[in-house]
């Protein structure tokens, strides 16, 4: 009898990718897709995947005192893959999935802005130069949203924290800003998501299922902020998310053949893949020889590496639910080029849906309602 490989997804049925896209998960409107509205990404690094291609107009390298902007040639690194997960999430059109898990804002151009240091160092330094880049160049880039999925270096709870006035001065000039919560579930927040004038995003755990009844809060951070305003705003999808694997890296060799174990090959074909695959699968050729030892070990780094099928595997945190509500603003903007941030925020909250049992304090204004924001988005277009 033939081996079955799972992933550790819920839900996951052998043969059939039943991880739910984005749009799936919130119920997010077909009819717009960021067309015309520009996302920045404050992030730790980016690669240039297939899914955004031609859409991206700048990457900005501000990890050094001087800000380096390319169009091409990105310098690649071991952190490039979080950016690429934040910017796909939210803006890839599903070229890699065959449209499977295509992001909310599908047409929306990017600007990316790296802020990590050669050693792998995110710093409030690098994350104040990224977001005063933006400042200065939010006309040029046509830039209405921008996402931060990084964290700062201490709790800071008061106004004048340069990350907090940064903030304030892109939400002056019409610039909504999306900050990731954090993971920690702690509460308290560090800047720059204890900005005021943010739009922080915690995490909900949707289970893989449409089904309210399975959701509950992701392990998100929370708290009250020096104006009094709670955070988070609201929550967003935050487990389970499907991503692509960053091209030419060592996960993305081994997911080439764990990929293809999940389709539910015969024990022929799997034979077949093991040999081809074995050097990719950093195995030696004694280990060929392990038999059922050998297929719980490949079941093993399946599970290891989130496997969804050869290109993507699954991810979490509030790094990815910020991306994800990044894309409905866009939609949003689309809808109605007019909205500032704070009718922004006021739609979002407005239009959000309490999850049943989990604390005020920790939700906020509840799951995020895409649907319904766009609507509400077109609603205030017709009576202005």
């Amino acid at each position: 009898m033939s081996p079955i490989f799972t992933s550790n997804y819920p839900n996951f049925q052998v043969g059939d990718p039943t991880l739910l896209s984005t749009p799936e998960r919130i119920g997010a409107s077909a009819s717009y897709t960021g067309k015309g509205i520009t996302i920045a990404f404050i992030d730790s690094g980016f690669y240039p995947h297939p899914d955004i291609e031609g859409r991206i107009l700048v990457h900005a390298d501000a990890s050094t005192n001087r800000v380096i902007e390319q169009t091409s040639g990105f310098d690649i690194s071991d952190l490039s893959w979080h950016g690429q997960m934040t910017s796909v999430i939210a803006c890839g059109n599903g070229h890699c999935s065959n449209g499977k898990y295509r992001g909310i804002a599908s047409d929306a151009s990017l600007v990316l802005v790296k802020v990590s240091t050669p050693k792998g160092q995110i710093k409030e330094a690098d994350i104040l130069r990224g977001l005063r880049w933006v400042i200065d160049t939010h006309q040029r880039f046509n830039v209405r949203v921008v996402n931060v999925s990084v964290g700062g270096d201490f709790v800071y709870n008061q106004p004048d924290h340069l990350l907090h006035k940064a903030i304030r001065k892109l939400t002056k000039a019409g610039v909504t800003v999306v900050v990731a919560a954090g993971n920690r579930q702690v509460n308290h927040l560090l800047p720059p998501a204890s900005a005021a004038e943010a739009i922080t995003v915690g995490g909900m755990d949707d289970c893989n299922s449409v089904d309210r009844s399975k959701w509950m809060l992701y392990h998100h951070n929370y708290g009250t902020v020096y104006d009094g305003t709670r955070k988070p705003e609201l929550v967003a999808p935050a487990n389970w998310i499907a991503s692509p694997i960053m091209p030419n890296s060592t996960v993305a060799r081994e997911a080439y053949w764990l990929g293809q174990l999940l389709r539910k090959p015969s024990e022929a074909d799997i034979e077949t893949l093991i040999q081809e695959g074995y050097a990719d699968l950093s195995f030696h050729k004694d280990d060929l020889k392990k038999g059922k030892d050998l297929y719980h070990v490949l079941e093993s780094r399946i599970h290891a590496h989130k496997i969804v099928d050869t290109q993507h595997q699954h991810v979490d945190g509030t790094s990815v639910a910020a991306p994800i509500v990044s894309s409905v603003v866009a939609q949003m903007l689309e809808a109605n080029p007019r909205l500032t941030p704070r009718e922004i925020r006021a739609i979002l909250t407005r239009t959000a849906r309490q999850l049943e049992g989990a604390p005020v304090e920790q939700q906020g204004a509840g799951v995020l309602n895409a649907a319904a924001a766009v609507q509400a988005a077109l609603d205030t277009k017709h009576t202005k």
